[in-house]
């Protein structure tokens, strides 16, 4: 029988490498703040691995966002070069009015709608490998630990070695000793983890292309705030992590370029609205038992922000009836309400063409889940850090830092838009992505 994916590899093999292609690894360090790095001595932080791209490499001073400014679409932006509107990737989660899908993410790439950079990369001849990207289930990609989790439980273990590339994780058990991290694990001893399973990868099969997402600093965040003390310890193991992959990958390929991205920034938090509880309560979302039994209308929320979702969207009464809650909202100052959009301004923006609003909220306000809807619309926040709004504010900025043999030293491009990423490390590849929205940056010598 023949073993799964050996006529991938063998197609693969012979495919011609491009001349001048170099390796590249992309790290992404969820919510990883650009001045955390920039401004590191001043905000008390050591992080010397980060530090190094600033003499050695090519950086932004920060990376305009998608909307909304949320991991999983902003990802998948990192990887396709084009706006969420395109790829598919509207949220974190899928939309559920039902909650009936216990929770699900957007854990496919299936759902992908465009060429991603393991695509280009696959195509270009390279072998691809990943550790725990976001929408990377299905990817196409030599050797993939995929995220996904579900109940939390160890059956989760199984479901990741099931959906990984055949083998990968026994294997990789082996060789370290000690089990892979749980998808749902978010801490840091999760990170440090999934760092020497990377490590190891790096080592063992020397991808063109390796893609590694660490998930621990955005979680502190969220929890104890942006800058917190908390939250500066770990960016510092992080740091440590980055560190060890930046030895791995030049030990084992000289010439790779290395990348480290963020997917955004983040507000502090000190209030949050419930649009669950003002829809329930407009009659436009019916709950019985603390389910939904029937809807007209519902929020799908995404953090600062929230797309609001139509049963019928052609019907003229039931959109004004919406809009006419929506206004009534932003009227209360206690909600917070900084924009409404709808629209020909969503598809300008390159967002959820399923939502027939879009709801931004001032930095400093959150948007409620379901399961507090019981509660009142405006109330105290059940987290201290936030991010998901419309993208522009300096604080949602993102980070991006790229050092290698053929990148310029000591460069700063400024601010960058998300969308040019993606395309220059398909140029560093040899490879390419024609459906990008932004052109490649200026990352070489002069």
């Amino acid at each position: 029988m023949r073993r799964p994916g050996l006529l991938a590899a063998l197609l693969l093999a012979a495919t011609p490498v491009a001349a001048g292609a170099e390796p590249v690894l992309l790290i992404a360090i969820d919510g990883l703040r650009p001045g955390d790095v920039l401004e590191a001595d001043k905000r008390g932080l050591k992080v010397p691995n980060l530090r190094r791209f600033l003499k050695e490499g090519s950086y932004a001073q920060g990376v305009n966002g998608v909307l909304p400014t949320l991991t999983y679409p902003s990802h998948t932006t990192l990887m396709s070069g084009v706006s969420p509107a395109r790829h598919g990737i509207v949220s974190n989660t899928t939309f559920d009015p039902f909650q009936r899908n216990y929770d699900g993410w957007y854990w496919y790439a299936s759902d992908i709608k465009v060429p991603t950079l393991w695509d280009a990369a696959g195509k270009a001849g390279l072998v691809t490998a990943n550790v725990h990207w976001p929408v990377s289930v299905g990817a196409h990609v030599r050797w993939n630990l995929p995220q996904i989790w579900r109940a939390g439980t160890p059956d989760d273990a199984k479901l990741v070695a099931a959906l990984a590339s055949p083998g990968l994780v026994a294997r990789l058990e082996a060789s370290l000793g000690e089990p892979y991290a749980a998808g749902i694990d978010e801490s840091i001893d999760g990170d440090e983890k999934r760092g020497r399973f990377a490590v190891r990868l790096l080592q063992d099969e020397k991808p063109g292309f390796a893609t590694v997402y660490l998930t621990a600093l955005d979680h502190e965040q969220h929890v104890e705030g942006p800058g917190s003390p908390q939250a500066q310890a770990i960016l510092e193991r992080i740091d440590a992590i980055v560190g060890r992959l930046i030895a791995a990958q030049l030990a084992a390929q000289p010439d790779a370029a290395i990348a480290v991205v963020s997917d955004h920034g983040f507000e502090t938090i000190t209030s949050e609205t419930n649009f669950f509880r003002a829809f329930i309560d407009a009659g436009l979302l019916r709950v019985k038992d603390g389910k939904v039994t029937d809807w007209d209308a519902a929020p799908w929320i995404s953090g600062g922000s929230a797309a609001i979702i139509l049963r019928r969207p052609d019907d003229a009464a039931l959109k004004a009836r919406v809009r006419g809650v929506l206004e009534t909202l932003k009227a209360d100052p206690a909600t917070k309400i900084a924009r409404i959009v709808e629209g020909a301004e969503i598809a300008a923006l390159g967002a959820n063409p399923q939502a027939s609003f879009l709801v931004d909220l001032a930095p400093g306000a959150m948007t409620g889940p379901f399961a507090f809807a019981s509660g009142p619309v405006a109330g105290a926040p059940h987290a201290k850090g936030m991010h998901g709004y419309f993208p522009g504010s300096p604080a949602l900025r993102s980070s991006f830092f790229l050092l290698g043999k053929s990148i310029a030293k000591g460069k700063d491009l400024g601010v960058i838009d998300m969308r040019a990423i993606a395309p220059t490390l398909a140029g560093l590849l040899g490879a390419t992505l024609p459906e990008a929205e932004a052109p490649a940056l200026p990352v070489r010598p002069n």
